[in-house]
């Protein structure tokens, strides 16, 4: 009832023009003020027994961190491609994998980056929707200040003069750094979607290499088809969900984590414990002035030991943050330092080994378990990388980044769980084209590490903004997260870039082709959603028309799709003007996503009137976050007529207390904006000015013409006029509902570049005719559905 109050506020009006509705509303609303606080604040005050999160710990070990956890499969063969030349460089090596466990993982991503989740949703698109609740950096300008009122739209303020405040000024200065923000988080989303790809092809593709060791003579084409047919297979079987085998992933992946673990502790114990040396950074110094720059670009595979941490704050949404904390400080960083360490202990005696370390130093009477458990985990963390890709596809998609593509829920406990057939399919090709074509670990590591490390420095990118407006840190912390990280990261980046040509422009092959999508898909939607608002029709052509329209008006109500929250869209003047007749109701639909990760069900939908009573005519805004799923038709129809009727109830209540000085202003204002109005008939595109004053107007009775004398009279009139205009609506929902969407074609002007015009009039055309249509998304059925056209050009 909150949010059903709230619909009767103007959008355009100001604080001067609020009416009775506005009174009540603030009246209703007011004693959950503190509720709607807690609300909004629920994933933070969240606490969980330790009983429960010991539980949650457990589970996060299957989703979170099976690509992490296979990394020692190829890690040491990808840092020596070509042989160990002297032990102490294994040394020297193994000192960088703990002190990059350390200082990435464990550190940056679980101790800092998870904490800046939106409301336990992680991801490059996750810490975007949280800029763009502190900051107006949103490319397509269709917010409005009802939208911040959500539970969900939690934000904080600042001071006019701090660091914060001049940091998001000069953010929303120029549309050019709204922009080149954009294009910094949709590179992030590429190079995830790249992840998504090699994480199964490398992954799995190790972990059949095993069947090697046992067999030399065998050929690496056995290999290589025996991790084809696993990827299909894996691949296949998506469609089924994470939910009905996520129950064996926990396990799988503990009992890997165990298994490496000990199998550590023993080749230590049996090999060289001398190798705990590494443990000092000293060793890294010796490693960097004996290698010199074969040290430098053994990073790359040094690099491989951090995978998978992108995948873990991508997978955010499924656990607590203090499941996912507890699980690798306990679980998974002890047992990964004791395999690298294990490894090494190994490698000091058998440096010959180093192209199947991992498998080398397992005991053999434990060898074909142990293979058996590692491409289970191989599978497994295949499995969240292929999830994070869906997820922030999903992400990218509500906020129009992303061409309309179907996304089936998989489950219906938890609604993060989705599976995208068409990415689904292209992933498995190009991932099959990569094992195929590559056919060794050492190129697609290659290319795994240039993925990796550009997701990072997006991420730190994205951090640095988050500490400044969300966290308000002292602007000292800010430049110590960010030095110490771009340091970090950018020396492996250094380091990857000698291998861009074995291997490593894969991955940047695949960022910029979808990166292309992306933002000629985005820019195609900004421009025509400026089209719109640019071309709306004015209030004073629709009153000038009068209550039929100048139309014969139908039994029935049309349901009119815009992407306009406020004002008369063009395609609804391009209906009325080339056909006879209109609804007798008419409803101007907008499904809107936020910048939230969801918009509770009891505020989702926003109803107000357009025009005088007698034209029939409301808008409706549907709120979405990027996380919540668009409802089939017959249940969204249900409930935007529920809210309707609401409406309509609380509007009618309204009349009956006009009793307030402020009350009468509006209603004097009403009145004279319809005499202006009347005015200026003639033309509609003309008093666009006028358009947001005149919605949602509702006739009333002044106080100074007798309400105190009329009151009870004025209460029977209201009464009795809810009750005619709900029979008259629910007769006209009888008569049929139609739906009518605008089927809007971009081109490109004849005078524009030639680049624009490849990307209007080629790709985004392309990517127009390939994506899903409105009518598919909405559910809406053939037989009541009515497709208007129109070009317009860019």
């Amino acid at each position: 009832m909150a949010s059903a109050s709230r619909m009767g506020i103007d959008e355009g009006s100001g604080d001067e023009t609020k009416g009775g509705m506005w009174e009540l509303d603030q009246k209703l609303d007011q004693p959950m003020d503190e509720e709607a606080g807690r609300l909004r604040n629920m994933y933070r005050e969240k606490k969980f027994s330790a009983l429960l999160l010991l539980r949650l710990a457990f589970q996060s070990l299957g989703v979170v961190y099976g690509d992490l956890g296979t990394s020692p499969l190829y890690v040491f063969y990808n840092t020596f491609p070509h042989g160990i030349d002297d032990t102490e460089d294994v040394v020297g090596a193994l000192s960088l994998i703990i002190y990059s466990l350390t200082l990435i993982p464990l550190l940056k991503y679980v101790f800092i980056v998870c904490r800046a989740n939106d409301n336990g949703q992680g991801g490059t698109f996750a810490l975007y929707s949280l800029l763009c609740r502190h900051a107006k950096i949103k490319t397509i300008p269709n917010q409005h200040r009802t939208d911040e009122e959500l539970t969900t739209y939690s934000r904080s303020t600042f001071h006019e003069h701090s660091f914060a405040a001049k940091t998001k000024r000069w953010l929303e200065a120029y549309p050019f750094r709204k922009n080149a923000l954009l294009i910094i988080v949709i590179v992030g989303t590429c190079t995830v979607i790249g992840d998504g790809i090699l994480t199964p092809a490398i992954s799995v593709l190790s972990a059949s290499g095993g069947i090697k060791v046992d067999h030399p003579k065998m050929s690496n084409d056995v290999v290589v088809v025996v991790a084809v047919i696993i990827l299909v297979g894996l691949f296949s079987l998506q469609h089924y969900g994470t939910d009905r085998v996520g129950w064996l992933f926990a396990p799988i992946v503990l009992l890997w984590f165990l298994l490496v673990g000990g199998i550590g502790i023993f080749n230590i114990w049996k090999y060289d414990s001398s190798v705990l040396r590494a443990f000092s950074p000293v060793c890294i110094y010796r490693y960097f002035r004996r290698r010199k720059k074969e040290a430098w670009t053994s990073l790359g595979g040094i690099m491989l030991s951090i995978t998978g941490t992108e995948a873990l704050f991508a997978d955010l949404a499924h656990f607590p943050v203090s499941a996912i904390q507890l699980a690798f400080t306990v679980i998974v960083f002890p047992c990964l330092l004791l395999t690298y360490t294990g490894q090494a202990a190994y490698l000091m005696q058998n440096k010959e080994h180093v192209v199947d370390a991992f498998y080398r130093s397992i005991p053999e009477s434990i060898y074909w378990p142990v293979f058996v458990i590692a491409t289970l985990a191989a599978i497994v963390a295949s499995q969240a990388t292929i999830s994070a890709t869906f997820s922030i596809i999903k992400q990218a998609l509500a906020l129009g980044c992303f061409p309309r593509v179907k996304v089936v829920h998989t489950s219906k406990k938890f609604i993060g769980q989705i599976y995208i057939p068409d990415i689904n399919w292209i992933l498995m090709i190009l991932c099959i084209a990569v094992t195929a074509g590559f056919r060794n670990q050492s190129q697609i590591g290659n290319a795994y590490g240039t993925a990796v490390v550009i997701v990072m420095l997006v991420t730190t990118l994205l951090m640095t903004l988050i500490m400044l407006l969300v966290w308000r840190c002292h602007w000292v912390l800010v430049l110590v997260f960010t030095v110490l990280s771009l340091v970090v990261e950018c020396t492996y980046f250094s380091a990857v870039l000698f291998k861009v040509d074995q291997g490593g422009w894969v991955p940047l092959v695949i960022a910029a082709a979808f990166l292309v999508v992306m933002y000629v898909w985005h820019y195609g939607t900004v421009k025509r959603y400026e089209f719109e608002m640019h071309s709306k029709v004015s209030m004073a052509w629709i009153l000038g028309l009068g209550p039929s329209l100048g139309l014969v008006r139908v039994p029935g109500i049309g349901l009119v799709y815009t992407e306009l929250a406020s004002g008369v869209p063009h395609i609804f003047s391009h209906f009325i003007t080339n056909l006879p007749a209109i609804h007798s109701v008419v409803v101007f639909v907008c499904v809107k996503y936020l910048p939230v990760y969801t918009v509770p069900e009891d505020e989702r939908f926003l109803v107000k009137r357009i025009g005088p009573k007698t034209f029939h005519m409301f808008r409706c805004v549907a709120r979405y976050g990027y996380k919540d799923l668009h409802k089939k038709d017959e249940e969204f129809e249900r409930k935007l007529f529920d809210n309707l009727f609401l409406f309509v109830r609380l509007e009618n209540m309204m009349e009956g207390c006009s009793d307030s000085d402020e009350y009468s202003l509006y209603g004097q204002q009403t009145q004279n904006s319809m005499d202006y109005l009347l005015q200026n008939k003639s033309n509609p595109t003309t008093g666009n000015n006028t358009c947001s004053s005149m919605e949602s107007i509702v006739p009333v009775k002044s106080p100074t013409q007798g309400s105190n004398t009329v009151t009870s009279s004025s209460g029977r009139e209201s009464s009795q006029a809810e009750v005619d205009e709900l029979e008259f609506l629910n007769r006209c929902r009888d008569a049929g509902v139609v739906h009518i969407l605008g089927n809007t074609v971009v081109r490109a002007r004849r005078d524009s570049r030639f680049y624009k015009k490849i990307a209007i009039d080629y790709i985004y055309a392309f990517l127009r005719r390939i994506c899903r249509e409105n009518s598919v998304i909405f559910n809406v059925p053939h037989e009541s559905l009515l497709n208007v056209g129109q070009i317009f050009y860019v």
